[in-house]
């Protein structure tokens, strides 16, 4: 139970530096014979700042339920 607690502590304060996560995706368009088209989109995944306070809390309550045994 320690060990959860420390990733989701480390999770949690990453959560609070960064409020998204972007990313590309490579989609094909057309495939013509040997030409061939692709088209990159961009995501973002956010998330709201709360969050990430939300799990550093769980992080810290089960790194202290885990001393006490």
């Amino acid at each position: 139970m320690k060990v959860t607690g420390i990733i989701l502590l480390i999770v949690g304060i990453l959560m609070l530096v960064f409020n998204s996560i972007n990313f590309k995706t490579k989609e094909k368009v057309a495939d013509i014979g040997p030409l061939e088209i692709n088209k990159e989109k961009k995501h973002s995944v956010g998330w709201p700042v709360y969050v990430g306070g939300i799990v550093v809390l769980a992080g810290v309550g089960l790194v202290i339920a885990g001393n006490k045994k």
